[in-house]
């Protein structure tokens, strides 16, 4: 008999059984259920349809997010929905406007992505929380409304894409290069209800912040989920919230059945996706000194603090374009308030920049940073699908922060190293 992939392992925790086969369709426990303004109130119209009660009001997690504070009616009227569900149901975290984040990372940071965990979410990049070694799933409202109610989910045991990192990165060369590199090499639909699984040498040796950005963009390879293998970054994570016997090891045994990939990361550079596919990638060499209107600098991909802290390495004593508008939305309160008392906010602000609060909202063109008919953005986020970020005849570059920074400060999309000391 054959080993056991990691999503198998986690899968058969799950289910309550030795051993789970690919393909097998199981019925999983839930850890936790994360829902948000925009997707949590049909969810919650639903749950009441077939339910009065919460299955655990402690493992619900209910973050406002995506458009922060309301810019419309229809929103506020939304969360003024979610609030009235969180007294009625005694939900225990919930996350007010001011008081948390984009719902990613407030997941990571606190606490709630356990190696191991099952963390489902109404939303398609709660595969970000793979980064610990959990296993993040993102569904629609009406299979969100069922957790509610049951605190279980049906699941079909998927195949794994195992993608070996090895080598070193190079000047200028970021995990969101990586990532990207990744999708184009794929494909959109390249690992279509598969799960991602990174390892490799230069895995490992990325930060715990640079692997919510891989594990980030596993959703647009048409991937189920994307899990970096544990180790002890991971485990000192969940120590660190005095969960480590909650959690597990999560990595694929050598004898298990997987896909591989192999890449050299030293052999990637900086790169971006060209409008309008994620998958469509290039190098920046490719379309260096292509004119922008805007750089966005923030989202669940590249809104943490060592994102601002590289905008702040290439900002310092020099000034943006004055035909480009730099926006930058830190991913938490908590990201907000370090960059802060680091002077990082002030130096965008001293560049020309603006910083907005924390939210999605440039991402998805729904507020603080929508584009207009015509004009080209350069974005730290993950999608560059048409009208993504604003008007349908807009378009969208997709980049690492550095390359993001180097473009604002040019006012055309530009090579980060030049930056880089």
């Amino acid at each position: 008999m054959s080993g056991l992939t990691a999503i198998q392992k986690v899968f058969s925790r799950k289910a309550g059984k030795a051993r789970v086969e690919i393909g097998d369709i199981i019925e999983a426990k839930v850890d936790f259920l994360m829902l948000h303004e925009v997707t949590g109130p049909l969810a919650v119209e639903e749950f009441e349809k077939v339910s009065g009660k919460v299955w655990d009001p402690s493992r619900v997690v209910v973050i406002f997010d995506h458009d922060i504070p309301p810019s419309t009616i229809e929103l506020a009227s939304q969360m003024k929905r979610m609030r009235s569900f969180v007294r009625k149901y005694g939900i225990e975290n919930f996350f007010e406007i001011g008081r948390g984040g984009i719902a990613h990372q407030v997941l990571f940071e606190e606490g709630f992505d356990i190696p191991g965990f099952l963390i489902i979410g109404a939303d398609s990049h709660t595969c970000t929380a793979g980064a610990t070694g959990a296993v993040g799933i993102g569904v629609g409202s009406t299979d969100a409304a069922i957790v509610l109610a049951t605190g279980e989910i049906w699941l079909r045991v998927p195949e794994t894409m195992l993608i070996e990192v090895e080598g070193e990165f190079r000047k200028g060369v970021f995990a969101k290069d990586l990532a990207l590199e990744t999708v184009g090499r794929i494909g959109a639909n390249g690992a279509t209800y598969k799960v991602v699984e990174y390892t490799g040498g230069a895995v490992r040796r990325l930060s715990l912040s640079e692997r919510l950005t891989l594990a980030n963009l596993s959703i647009e390879m048409g991937a189920k989920t994307g899990i970096v293998q544990t180790d002890s970054k991971s485990h000192g994570y969940a120590e660190s919230f005095n969960r480590q016997t909650e959690s597990m090891d999560v990595r694929s045994d050598p004898d298990s059945n997987f896909e591989k990939i192999e890449i050299d990361v030293s052999e990637v550079e900086p790169v971006v996706s060209v409008p309008h596919s994620v998958d469509n990638v290039k190098p920046v060499r490719e379309v260096e000194g292509l004119e922008i209107d805007q750089a966005f600098l923030g989202s669940c991909t590249n809104g943490r603090l060592d994102d601002l802290t590289v905008a702040f390495k290439i900002l310092r004593g020099r000034k943006i374009a004055p035909n480009v508008r730099l926006v930058v939305s830190p991913a938490s309160v908590k990201v907000y308030s370090e960059a802060l008392k680091m002077g990082i906010i002030e130096e965008i602000l001293r560049a020309g920049g603006i910083v907005t609060s924390p939210t999605c909202g440039a991402c998805l063109g729904m507020s603080r940073g929508v584009l207009a008919r015509g004009e080209v953005a350069v974005s730290s986020s993950n999608r560059n699908f048409i009208g993504r970020m604003g008007d349908k005849d807009s378009k969208v570059f997709l980049a690492s922060p550095a390359t993001v920074v180097a473009s604002a400060l040019e006012g055309k999309i530009s090579d980060p190293r030049r930056y880089l000391s």
